[in-house]
């Protein structure tokens, strides 16, 4: 297993719609443990393979849910179907979100309250998950990155205003940056 470095926004593998997996064969479960590793030493909760510079469609994940029940795991080729999301504004408070591409920063974003997410593990066998509140949020998050969106892509005009001016000052415009996770210190101060 390796730990792999984390792009930034601004590369091109991040913008574009991944591909979906089609062997499920030792350079896919070599993959997908790296991924877990690295988001292990990233002290995140979701990684998609996109961010590791892999257009491929797969996401792991290793959060608690809003019940306290630690979830880890691995989607290849998902599906996600979500509830309606409100038409309120986000609670700053309540509705923040950050990620590893867009290191250091975050911002309130409005998402759906219910996701179920359909597809395969990392044998090709069919899994289903359904979460609510705060997992269900890091569901949509991973499965917008394999979509080619990040959670800046979707913020509301007022604080798509301040990404712009902190992507700007941050030089997240731009490819061929990353950050290595257990040797670059961490961005989010874990």
């Amino acid at each position: 297993m390796a730990i792999h470095p984390i792009v930034i926004y601004g590369e091109p593998v991040l913008h574009q719609r991944a591909e979906k997996v089609t062997d499920f064969d030792d350079e896919l479960a070599t993959l997908i443990a790296d991924m877990h590793e690295t988001l292990d030493a990233s002290n995140g909760v979701g990684l998609a393979a996109p961010q590791i510079g892999v257009g491929k469609r797969i996401f792991v994940f290793n959060a608690e849910d809003d019940d306290g029940v630690r979830r880890r795991g691995t989607f290849i080729n998902p599906l996600l179907i979500a509830s309606k999301v409100p038409d309120t504004r986000p609670d700053p408070d309540e509705e923040t979100e950050g990620c590893l591409s867009v290191p250091s920063l975050d911002f309130p974003l409005k998402r759906a309250e219910r996701v179920t997410v359909n597809g395969l593990d990392e044998t090709g066998q069919s899994v289903s998950l359904t979460a609510e509140g705060w997992f269900a949020r890091i569901m949509q998050h991973e499965y917008d990155h394999l979509q080619g969106m990040l959670y800046v892509d979707r913020l509301d005009k007022r604080w798509s205003k301040k990404w712009k001016k902190e992507q700007a000052a941050n030089g997240y415009t731009v490819p061929g940056r990353s950050w290595m996770p257990g040797v670059d210190p961490d961005p989010f101060g874990h």
